[in-house]
């Protein structure tokens, strides 16, 4: 691990172990590969569970009489609507009406909320709305994020667990144990399939951990999360959005709730709307192997979009990728791809790949 990383895992030695040269990732080093073949990894979320290291994304408790009024301030949702036990996915914006970030925010109850984002900008936009407010903004570093995704995950975490799991519902979290260990247990994830995110102390994650190796959950790498993410049109911050975008551009409508008003870039994102330079969509790439990203997308010798996010899925047999693309670019439009590794093709498709009715995360 190189010294310009901030922060620390405490699973940096089982990552290790596994063949990870610790890569950097929001500043903590992250297993990118194992010496284990991605596509194993791949197979083991879609068939039976696999595990990521989530602990990079940053963790912020937003507590006090005005947290819930400084996270509206925030963000697209209406979070009256998100009950103690609940979670929602949503938009952080910036004052120009473009994505700040996005994030999960769960509500603790008790005046507590948890925020869990990326690579963008939420701990600014969260100072700044707390200003004059009756709130506490605390970054926690200590609290790992373990996530544990696939068919099998359900049976296995419950049987090793305190509390009925099968009874939560997609984005509902609960405090628990695991293994005698307290946890908070969360039915949300990045894969496309049925899951579980677990929130744990570094005193206890690395056990925690090697319990799960033992019971049959594979340790899956980055590389892998990106076939897996992909394959279910999730985004990835910096990667498939920025403060270019607005969320109406990138596929992020869905996170803005109707006729909430008064937060940040409130006006400048309904004048927005209507008025897109583009959309993301999906792309299947004439290649047998990933595309490198960042090729230009042309139709009729016009530059009309570029791609964002390439993988190889060996499950689909095909080159998938997320980009974006000029509003007037429908599905079914075959496009020609130029990168510095030559042209192709590739054809415009509907997101997601997989599980398109989104039966599994939501059975």
């Amino acid at each position: 691990m190189t010294e310009e990383l901030s922060r620390r895992s405490a699973l940096a030695e089982r990552h290790s172990a596994l063949g990870s040269g610790l890569e950097d990732w929001n500043g903590m080093g992250t297993a990118w590969s194992y010496a284990t073949d991605p596509n194993d990894e791949h197979d083991a979320v879609r068939e039976a569970a696999g595990m990521f290291d989530m602990s990079p994304l940053k963790k912020v408790f937003v507590r006090g009489p005005d947290a819930q009024a400084v996270l509206d301030h925030c963000v697209t949702r209406d979070l009256s609507r998100v009950g103690p036990g609940q979670s929602t996915y949503l938009s952080v914006m910036t004052g120009e009406g473009t994505l700040a970030d996005d994030a999960i925010v769960s509500n603790n109850g008790g005046d507590e909320w948890m925020l869990v984002h990326g690579t963008g900008q939420s701990q600014q936009m969260l100072a700044a709305s707390a200003e004059g407010r009756d709130v506490e903004i605390a970054f926690d570093d200590d609290l790992h994020d373990l996530s544990v995704q696939g068919p099998k995950a359900l049976e296995i975490l419950d049987a090793h667990c305190d509390i009925d799991l099968g009874a939560l519902k997609y984005f509902e979290h609960a405090p628990g144990t695991l293994f005698g260990h307290p946890v908070r247990l969360s039915r949300t994830g990045y894969s496309g399939e049925r899951g579980y995110e677990i929130f744990a102390r570094s005193a206890e994650v690395v056990d925690i951990w090697d319990r799960l190796v033992a019971a049959g959950v594979m340790p899956c790498s980055f590389t892998a999360l990106d076939k897996v993410r992909i394959e279910a049109g999730l985004l990835f911050y910096d990667y498939d959005m920025t403060t270019e975008h607005t969320p109406w551009e990138v596929g992020l409508g869905f996170t803005v709730n109707e006729g909430k008003t008064g937060y940040r870039g409130h006006a400048a994102l309904m004048a927005a709307k209507g008025r897109e330079r583009l959309r993301n969509v999906g792309l299947v790439v004439d290649l047998d192997d990933m595309a490198a990203g960042g090729e230009v997308l042309r139709l009729g010798g016009e530059d009309v979009g570029v791609i964002n996010s390439p993988c190889w899925s060996h499950r689909m047999g095909k080159s998938l990728a997320l980009g974006h693309v000029r509003p007037d670019v429908e599905d079914g439009t075959v496009l020609q791809v130029v990168g510095e590794g030559g042209e192709t093709t590739a054809t415009v498709a509907p997101l997601p790949f997989h599980d398109p009715s989104k039966l599994r995360t939501h059975a």
